[in-house]
């Protein structure tokens, strides 16, 4: 089973609709999947989810419980000032430690509305992925100026960024 991992807790975002069109692909390949969205936090994750309180609290534990099923991940990575959103870091700070995401194939999908594509983002991610023991499939993927080539429907209209998300999700199945 894979996780699309929606890494922003902005609703309605172009994250999402970038994931559900990654989910098109992944039903044109026949693979399973499930997202994980981070418009499902919980309101109180700072201060009832993380450090002494780590594994104690019944709705992140739900939310999370998912990943258990999976092995291989797909994050969708949105540039926020010039890094991941916060939520995406908490979200990863609270998942129990060693574990969590330890062990696990991620691939990264970052987006922007800059020509970067939100380079510095997939930087900083994967060294965190690293550093937490999850191994990092190669082909990162940057969408620049997402609201470009993302419909109001979610479709990617650039025939380029469809062929590598399609390239990146093969690569990912077959790693």
């Amino acid at each position: 089973m894979l996780t699309l991992l929606v890494g922003t807790s902005r609703p309605q975002s172009r994250t999402r609709r970038v994931a559900e069109f990654y989910a098109t692909l992944l039903d044109e390949l026949g693979a399973p999947y499930q997202f994980l969205d981070l418009t499902d936090l919980p309101a109180d994750l700072l201060t009832e989810a993380l450090y002494h309180n780590a594994g104690r609290h019944d709705e992140f534990n739900r939310l999370i419980a998912p990943l258990d099923q999976s092995d291989k991940l797909v994050i969708f990575a949105p540039e926020y000032n010039c890094s991941i959103p916060g939520a995406l870091k908490t979200f990863i700070d609270a998942l129990p430690y060693p574990g969590g995401i330890r062990g696990k194939k991620a691939a990264l999908v970052s987006l922007s509305s800059g020509g970067q594509g939100g380079l510095l983002a997939l930087s900083h991610l994967t060294d965190i992925l690293f550093y937490l023991g999850t191994s990092v499939l190669p082909q990162r993927v940057r969408l620049p100026h997402i609201s470009q080539h993302l419909s109001k429907e979610g479709e990617i209209t650039d025939p380029l960024l469809r062929q590598v998300l399609r390239e990146q999700a093969e690569a990912l199945l077959s790693w």
